[in-house]
């Protein structure tokens, strides 16, 4: 795999072995290759650093051994600019839908588009007609349609991030996407956006969810019949095709209070499928997870705090920290910068123990909270318990809201616990958790 720049836009330019299979070609563009495989193959990659700035890559979700994990100056030494390399070789140890992206630099590397999906297929993967790959990424764009150059700055950091004014999906603006009545879809969505939360509305349809941040869950409605994804987090949905033909029906994303748009249309062909929706939906298959014990699990506090309209440490907030971030959000009282990864870690996990975590969201901000090598059981949000006590890998915290996770830290190492607007992530809200 090669990161390589041009015209000030980042593109792939990539070569990859997966599994032993033979080399294969994929052309540049936004989002990067969509790479496969079955639960329990090998990935293998070699990076080749083509950027002008140094990189790394992160498999958002995959459950890897430390040293694998992409995060600079804890896991490994940045790949080096204009040709360093470094080699990824881990199995995949769940099947679901995941994805990747730099983790240095990660504001502007993922904001110009540096990020493709890792779709890890099950064993024996559930009866549909397809199964399609939703990115979905936004864009700040001039009149002339070019990146707007204002990565990094002050008021995106202490607010809600670097939204755009442009969504795409695969990384393009689409007006429709084309279906026959009576198929079924199954429909991977990832959000890989800085910062923007979508929340779906599939009109005159009713998906079903099977899987959040990759792992199964009860097959459930969304609640109020909307797809709610934070930046990182993923939702496999299924989409039986109940439309007539030549009909047309469009997919809304309203989560934002008076600023809902149009996503795309589900545009019907003239001609009907012998397809399987209206079957009974699929449980997916769990994946090998540690159940915690929540009687004997060790318990913790974890707030997140700062921001505007909110409490930083004295003197914080007008601070230079962490390269060109000023620091603007802090974790039970530390403002860590980018890549700032020295020092004691905020929490010492004890390893193969059950643990659970209160995440205090103290600020006016959402907050989709991420944690590396780890997935956790959702207990609770805002005090009451969780529905289907859902397994993922991000959880996302309502302003001044709060959560209780729950895992076996069964995989060693230092890892990153972070919210994923990558904004405040560079301003401050990581920290480093270590299971030891």
């Amino acid at each position: 795999m090669k990161l390589d720049a041009m015209n000030r836009r980042n593109f792939l330019r990539t070569s990859l072995a997966v599994a032993g299979a033979a080399i294969f070609p994929a052309a540049g563009g936004v989002p990067g290759p969509e790479i496969r495989l079955k639960q329990g193959e090998r990935l293998r990659i070699e990076l080749e650093n083509l950027l002008p700035s140094d990189t790394t890559v992160h498999w958002h979700g995959v459950r890897v051994p430390n040293a694998m994990d992409g995060v600079p100056q804890l896991t490994q030494a940045p790949i080096r600019a204009n040709g360093g390399r470094f080699l990824y070789e881990f199995a995949v140890p769940d099947a679901g839908t995941f994805w990747y992206h730099p983790h240095l630099g990660s504001p502007e590397q993922v904001g110009r588009g540096l990020y493709g999906a890792l779709i890890v297929e099950e064993r024996d993967p559930p009866a549909v007609d397809r199964d399609s790959v939703w990115m979905l990424g936004d864009w700040r764009l001039d009149r002339r349609a070019h990146s707007v150059e204002d990565f990094g700055n002050f008021m995106d950091a202490s607010h809600a991030g670097r939204i755009g004014n442009s969504v795409t999906v695969n990384g393009a603006i689409r007006e429709s996407l084309e279906l026959r009545s009576g198929e079924r879809v199954r429909l991977r969505l990832i959000n890989a956006a800085n910062a923007r939360i979508f929340g779906l509305n599939f009109r005159n349809h009713d998906p079903l969810v099977i899987a959040l941040d990759g792992q199964p869950v009860t097959v459930h409605r969304p609640e109020g019949g909307r797809v709610v994804l934070g930046p990182s987090m993923r939702a496999d949905v299924l989409v039986d095709a109940t439309g007539e033909p030549g009909s047309t029906y469009s997919v809304i994303d309203d989560f934002y209070e008076n600023r809902a748009y149009r996503l795309l249309d589900l545009k019907y062909s003239p001609t009907r499928a012998r397809g399987r929706a209206g079957t009974q939906p699929p449980m997916l298959a769990p994946n090998p997870l540690s159940e915690p014990d929540l009687a004997s699990a060790q318990r913790h506090r974890v707030r997140f705090e700062g921001g505007m309209m909110g409490r930083m440490p004295g003197g914080m907030m007008g601070g230079m920290m962490g390269g060109k971030h000023r620091m603007a959000w802090s974790v039970n009282g530390r403002a860590l910068g980018e890549h700032d990864h020295g020092g004691e870690p905020l929490l010492t996990l004890a390893h193969r123990r059950s643990h659970v975590i209160e995440v205090v969201n103290d600020t006016s901000w959402h907050h989709p909270t991420h944690l590396h090598g780890h997935v956790f059981r959702v207990l609770t949000r805002n005090g009451k318990p969780t529905a289907y006590r859902e397994w993922q890998d991000s959880v996302l915290l309502d302003p001044h809201g709060r959560a209780e996770i729950a895992f076996v830290a069964d995989n060693p190492g230092d890892w990153m616990f972070h919210c994923h607007v990558l904004e405040h992530q560079a301003s401050g809200l990581m920290a480093v958790l270590r299971v030891a």
